[in-house]
């Protein structure tokens, strides 16, 4: 049985972080945990673990104790209990600073546990694949929801890495900071635990509705539509519409509708992520991609910003905000024939304004999940994955030349790298003071993107003295770094991870140039 005092004393917090002496390791997916593991064990830190997850790491040769030595209770019922247990749970839920809380963790013997790393089972991937109901109900994750839940709540002692996605994350955190996490760390895993949690939670309840009574009654969700992504098709889509949003004027959404409306969501929502700080951000979409986008302190500035980085696609685009849409705005917007407009209310004013073109599609969008899986066909069978949902922050970004980048350019290359995440590949963008001012979108060379971007930028009247690069994918040679510095642009950001990534170090080091590596791709195609 693993009996490990708590000692207070001996928990270090130094400059707002707290290290990291303990960790419970539980999870599905494997791929990528082996750096991790081996990690934590430079650092000393004492694992925990159970079943498959257990063996993997001892299987690496690195010490682990299993969950039943501390609970002195076995995995039982298949596996469906393993970590519910006070052992487990107070070790998580235990708060440090309260002594009436460290004063029963002594009584009973709990030794606390400063890091949750887990994830769920695949249960949308299970009703996607056609699971029979008996493959899906044991996808119902039951033990890791709750851990990924008491982790988060208690954010100010423990640090949770709800899914594989936010692995890269934790190892930079482990390596740069010798396994020590700060408070803003820490509360900004909790956020992502809970939005998968939430997602996670929706998905299950999806999949009951439209199965109760042993029917299914998804045909109640399914939408027919005008057509598909052309006339000449038929399409569909099935789904909860009214869960999303209230349609207050317009023709019915149409299959391209939808698709511009998911990418102008995911966008939007990841900007909302920087301009609760900044102001408000305002996007403008074509065809799945940003034409447009900036955050201001007023409705008005954003919308103005955003229309100016290109008003000729705007024309027919899906607009996107996150606040109200006031009256003085809307008589600007009401200047431009756009297909749909979404925000979270209108002002009546605006409104009526609004609906005297009678095919305008004005939604008014609901607080909903999104799903945590992505799922598209693919020859005779159909691909899935989780959905990209790390956001760039000032805290991802890592310095790799001599010189640094601005607190100015730091803003604008975490604005640019949200961007770029949600642009076709291959993509470049460029950006300056929260405004989107060119992008390159889906070209084959990423040389060509960035050009198709200055020019784009200079055709709309843009210099780029000042301005900010961002790649969706590293930069194979200099010639990117070389191109944008002739164009006047002062820093750039990229995933990083080519084995000539130095070419570019020393050429931007060269040139006074500032660049940051986030150690994440965000290919979209």
């Amino acid at each position: 049985m693993c009996q490990i005092a708590y000692e207070p004393a001996r928990r270090t917090i130094l400059s707002g972080k707290k290290r990291i002496q303990s960790a419970l390791i539980s999870v599905f997916h494997k791929d990528g945990l082996e750096p991790i593991v081996r990690e934590l064990d430079r650092l000393n830190v004492h694992l925990y673990s159970t079943g498959g997850t257990q063996e993997f790491i001892e299987n690496l040769g690195i010490e682990v104790t299993p969950v039943e030595d501390l609970t002195t209770y076995p995995s039982i019922l298949g596996g469906r209990v393993k970590t519910l247990h006070p052992k487990v749970f107070g070790g998580i839920l235990g708060r440090r600073d309260l002594a009436s809380d460290v004063a029963q963790l002594e009584e009973f013997a709990i030794p606390p546990i400063d890091l949750v790393i887990v994830d769920l089972y695949p249960f949308e991937a299970t009703v996607a694949a056609g699971g029979s109901d008996g493959d899906i109900i044991e996808k119902i994750d039951i033990g890791g929801i709750s851990l990924i839940r008491a982790a988060a709540k208690n954010h100010q002692d423990v640090l949770i890495v709800p899914a594989q996605e936010h692995y890269p994350e934790l190892l930079r955190i482990l390596k740069e900071h010798e396994g020590s996490a700060s408070l803003e760390q820490r509360k900004s895993m909790a956020a992502a635990a809970f939005t998968i949690s939430s997602a996670y939670d929706g998905a299950t309840h999806d999949w009951f509705a439209k199965s109760k009574d042993g029917s299914d009654t998804a045909s109640a969700n399914n939408h027919i539509l005008r057509y598909g992504e052309n006339p000449h098709q038929k399409g569909a889509f099935e789904g909860d519409l009214a869960g999303l949003f209230e349609q207050l004027n317009g023709k019915d959404l149409s299959y391209n509708n939808l698709l511009d409306l998911d990418a102008a969501i995911e966008l939007i929502d990841d900007l909302a992520s920087i301009g609760a700080g900044k102001g408000v951000p305002f996007a403008i979409l074509k065809h799945n991609n940003a034409c447009g986008a900036a955050i201001r302190p007023s409705l008005k500035e954003a919308w103005e910003a955003a229309l100016a980085a290109d008003p000729v696609s705007a024309f027919g685009g899906v607009l996107i905000t996150t606040v109200p849409i006031d009256k003085v705005t809307a008589e600007l917007i009401d200047a431009l024939f756009f297909e749909i407009i979404c925000a979270p209310a209108f002002e009546v004013e605006a409104l009526d304004l609004l609906r005297r073109k009678k095919n305008r599609i004005i939604l008014q969008r609901k607080s909903a999940s999104k799903p945590t899986t992505k799922i598209r066909t693919a020859l005779n069978g159909v691909l899935i994955e989780d959905a990209d949902t790390i956001v760039a922050s000032a805290g991802t970004l890592k310095t790799a030349t001599t010189k640094a980048p601005s607190q100015k350019e730091v803003e604008d290359l975490v604005f640019a790298t949200i961007l770029v995440k949600h642009t076709k590949s291959n993509a470049i963008v460029l950006a300056r003071d929260l405004q989107l001012l060119a992008s390159g979108t889906g070209q084959t060379s990423r040389v060509d993107a960035l050009e198709q971007a200055i020019a784009k930028a200079g055709k709309f009247g843009f210099r780029l003295e000042g301005a900010v690069m961002a790649s969706d994918a590293f930069f194979p040679f200099p010639d990117c770094v070389e191109i944008a510095h002739r164009a006047g642009i002062t820093a750039v950001v990229h995933p990083g991870g080519s084995i000539r990534d130095k070419d570019s170090i020393d050429y931007c080091n060269a040139q006074g140039m500032a660049m940051c590596i986030t150690g994440v791709r965000h290919f979209k195609h």
